[in-house]
């Protein structure tokens, strides 16, 4: 590593380094879709890490919505009917894998199949 890399790494925002981190381990995983590339209405396969989860009151029942980001783009998952699922907090990688769906011009996926990584 010459100086100049040493120099760069010191001074780069950490928000960055993490996010280069993330990228970087979202792209050793095959068989995943990186989120800026989700097509709408097509099946996919994303992993990443939860950015947010918060509760949506919706009409009869509350929905739960987990926000997953890989560094380079985001997707929502959102889960009717819940409130909570054990293991899905923000900070925990995941992939996530299910029909794309577009609303507002941001990628949705509705009860996917979640699976929780170490």
């Amino acid at each position: 590593m010459g100086v100049k890399d040493l120099v760069n790494r010191l001074t780069k925002p950490v928000e960055e380094v993490d996010r280069e981190k993330l990228v970087e381990f979202c792209s050793k995983l095959e068989g995943v879709q990186p989120c800026d590339q989700l097509e709408p209405r097509t099946v996919a396969r994303v992993v990443g890490e939860v950015s947010s989860v918060r509760i949506v009151p919706r009409a009869g029942a509350a929905s739960l919505e987990v926000g997953v980001t890989d560094g380079r783009g985001a997707v929502t998952a959102v889960f009717f009917g819940r409130k909570k699922i054990a293991g899905l907090n923000p900070g925990r990688r995941v992939v996530i894998e299910g029909m794309v769906a577009p609303l507002n011009n941001r990628p949705f996926m509705y009860n996917p199949v979640y699976e929780l990584l170490p």
